[in-house]
């Protein structure tokens, strides 16, 4: 009887180089997911993140987020790479995604609150009865210098409707940070306002997101109020580009729509991929946002 073959290094070498994964998504905006938390460091290098966010080549996705060792007494801890390789500190989409991943079971209603350190701070994810997250982001950061910005403050320490000349035109821009950096706009200098379906993502977004006055790089949101309580928002996002959803892009949107006197501290943010519930809260200064997050496929992949 023939004995098997034994495995060569190079078989063990790529079956060790397995990796399990889930895709999800909030909004369209998508993402793999990766339980990470036997080791510190991710399993997955930036440079492989690229071409498993590849949607041709790849798996395909926003990003590449990671369930890390607990920190600091919380659940768990989260980091993103990028599509394009880069970290941001802070994925609100993902981290609604990445709450719904960690709880085990997509189809789970109301598993109560995660503790979840990032690169952004302690942010806190909760699975609610109807299947929506529902995560406490925090307090935004609104000094300049924080954000970051060099753009000179206009209210207090605040960049708040600061002119900035873009590709031929003076863009009013209120600066944000939840974490990660925003900048968003409502209209021009000449007093025009945003419609969003007149926005060239792809031609205007990398001239704001590689400004000079962003030493960071910045996302950038465009902005069309509908309503005090309703707006519609197209984003270019940091290391990724045009998305469908941004969740701490639509927390940035409301902030910056209460301190220009545009919206009330409770909106519906419309993005391309759907609503996003936004509540800025007066009694904590906390920012609430609610939204969903679902499981697409899942399979392991070789990186």
């Amino acid at each position: 009887m023939q004995q098997p073959a034994t495995p060569s290094r190079r078989q063990v070498a790529r079956c060790a180089a397995a990796v399990k994964f889930a895709k999800y998504q909030g909004l369209g905006n998508d993402f793999i997911l990766v339980d990470n938390r036997h080791q510190l460091e991710p399993v997955v290098t930036p440079e492989q993140a690229v071409k498993l966010c590849d949607r041709n080549f790849g798996i395909g996705g926003d990003g590449v987020i990671f369930a890390l060792p607990s920190e600091n007494g919380t659940d768990y801890s989260m980091r993103i790479f990028n599509s394009d390789g880069s970290e941001p500190e802070m994925c609100g989409n993902g981290i609604r995604c990445l709450a719904r991943f960690v709880a085990g079971d997509p189809r789970a209603r109301g598993a109560g609150a995660q503790l979840v350190h990032t690169l952004a701070g302690l942010i806190q994810p909760a699975l609610l009865p109807d299947g929506q997250v529902c995560v406490d982001m925090g307090e935004p950061i609104l000094r300049g210098p924080d954000v970051p910005t060099t753009l000179q403050p206009t209210q207090g320490e605040a960049v708040v409707q600061q002119k900035l000349a873009v590709d031929g035109k003076e863009w009013l821009m209120t600066c944000v940070s939840m974490g990660n950096p925003h900048a968003i706009t409502f209209g021009l200098a000449d007093g025009s306002s945003i419609k969003v379906d007149s926005i060239d993502l792809p031609g205007i977004g990398p001239k704001f997101e590689h400004n000079p006055v962003f030493p960071a790089r910045t996302n950038t949101e465009f902005v069309e109020v509908l309503s005090r309580s309703h707006v519609r928002m197209v984003v270019w996002e940091r290391g990724a580009g045009a998305t469908l959803a941004c969740g701490t892009g639509a927390c940035a949107t409301v902030v910056a729509g209460v301190l220009e006197g545009h919206t009330d501290r409770s909106c519906q943010v419309d993005l391309p991929g759907g609503p996003l519930h936004i509540e800025w809260r007066e009694s904590d200064n906390h920012i609430y946002m609610t939204g969903p997050a679902e499981l697409v496929f899942a399979g392991s992949v070789d990186v």
